[in-house]
């Protein structure tokens, strides 16, 4: 009896459009033969016919690259696409932010805080700096208690 594989995730079975191939790597490889062919016949003169066929492979492996290459389902030129801004584009170092609320309220009490400590010390210095008018109201005070 004959034993046929099926995958059981279906999202990664690909459609294949001619000679068991899908669209894109047909595309890639007619426009690397597009390239390399030329290459082998222009070169074949003058550098042989095994440096030419080693110059058209070196120049068709991009498109080969681009045809067959993926990582995590994600193809060649977006796989490039992220290192270049990763490396290049965005800034290397990174700011740690946060936007944390426990951090915003304990903000809010240390500045209370020291607006308390600012009005309450400005109250204590005028009291420091005009000590006779305290002390004729505490005598006052106990004046009257003595009174009494």
């Amino acid at each position: 009896m004959a034993y046929v594989p099926v995958p059981k995730d279906l999202t990664r079975v690909k459609t294949k459009f001619l000679f068991n191939l899908t669209k894109r790597q047909v595309v890639c490889f007619g426009l690397g033969a597009l390239v390399g062919v030329p290459v082998f016949f222009l070169t074949k003169g003058a550098l042989g016919v095994s440096l030419a066929a080693a110059l058209m492979i070196i120049v068709m492996l991009p498109f080969f690259m681009f045809a067959l290459y993926e990582q995590h389902g994600q193809p060649l030129e977006v796989l490039l696409r992220h290192f270049i801004q990763a490396r290049f584009i965005r800034p290397r170092t990174r700011v740690y932010e946060t936007d944390n609320f426990y951090a915003t309220v304990e903000q809010n009490i240390r500045n209370r805080r020291e607006v308390n400590r600012i009005l309450h010390g400005k109250v204590k210095r005028k009291a420091q700096a005009d000590p006779g008018s305290e002390k004729t109201a505490s005598g006052a005070e106990s004046t009257q208690s003595a009174a009494k």
